[in-house]
């Protein structure tokens, strides 16, 4: 999913819980959003680590420190981003999360 155009807020907002949750357990809500937060970071965070790594300078000397402005830039996108939770909450209102429950004996 591509997060860069999301319509997910960029700050935190106020939500009513219980007008969130409809009929569904709060806390069951509460885990899936968690759980979602949790998927997206790890995507983005592996995606950021992806193009960092493409102008990542090896350098044996540890005094030596670069500054490479294109990662930089790359830094700074991808702080701009909603954040992960915020991202979850707004599929979810969306009803674009899918879950499934394991088959319970």
């Amino acid at each position: 999913m591509d997060y860069k155009k999301t319509n997910a807020p960029l700050t935190t907002i106020t939500r009513n819980l219980y007008e969130m949750s409809g009929d569904e357990n709060l806390y069951e809500m509460i885990a899936i959003i968690s759980k979602r937060a949790n998927q997206i970071s790890v995507e983005v965070k592996d995606e950021l680590n992806k193009k960092l790594e493409e102008f990542a300078s090896y350098a044996d000397n540890l005094e030596e420190v670069f500054e490479n402005r294109e990662q930089i830039e790359i830094s700074k996108y991808y702080e701009r981003l909603a954040k992960p939770s915020l991202i979850a909450i707004q599929e979810y209102v969306e009803d674009k999360i899918y879950m499934r429950m394991p088959d319970e004996k």
